[in-house]
């Protein structure tokens, strides 16, 4: 297992009380992924396993942890989930995709490609697709990467099987950046 097959979901904060609860810090949309007794990697090669949950406090209690001086071990611990745990335990609604699926799509407007996703940026609580331009467009003198809005009316199709995203919009988008 590598670290870059493995996605940061959350950071464990610091303890709360004197039983070793700790907070948690969810860096995911999918909060339903924390259950008790489910495990998580906070390397390549080690699991830890979650006691129990309160995602209403933000708070949770590590198996075999008692005190708060245990505990405390733990604080600012990243914890990890494979792309395939996510695929299991994150249930999508339609029209929503994972992001690391959406990365490397081509962006396709009128036949002509556009360029790559390399990255999604969440801007307050909008999804934008940072996109690579294609050499041919930065040949013609066009920004090497742009920023999309990956809703409508930019985004007409998004194909993950074949990894393609068909946009109106984008290329006027690109021709002003």
């Amino acid at each position: 297992m590598k670290m870059q097959d493995l996605l940061h979901i959350a950071t464990i904060g610091k303890t709360v009380g004197i039983k070793g609860d700790m907070k948690l810090h969810l860096n995911t949309d999918f909060p339903e992924q924390f259950k008790s007794n489910r495990s998580f990697f906070i390397n390549t090669q080690d699991r830890l396993t979650l006691r129990e949950v309160n995602l209403d406090r933000g708070l949770i209690k590590i198996d075999k942890i008692f005190t708060p001086e245990d505990a405390k071990k733990y604080t600012n611990t990243k914890l990890y989930a494979t792309l395939e745990e996510t695929r299991q335990n994150c249930k999508l609604k339609e029209g929503e995709y994972f992001w690391f699926d959406i990365e490397g799509c081509s962006v396709v407007e009128a036949d002509v490609t556009l360029g790559k996703v390399v990255e999604i940026d969440r801007i307050n609580a909008a999804n934008y697709l940072k996109i690579q331009t294609d050499a041919l467009l930065i040949k013609e003198g066009f920004a090497k990467t742009f920023l999309l809005p990956h809703n409508p009316p930019f985004v007409i199709q998004t194909d993950i099987q074949n990894k393609i995203i068909t946009t109106q919009g984008a290329k006027d988008i690109l021709e002003a950046s």
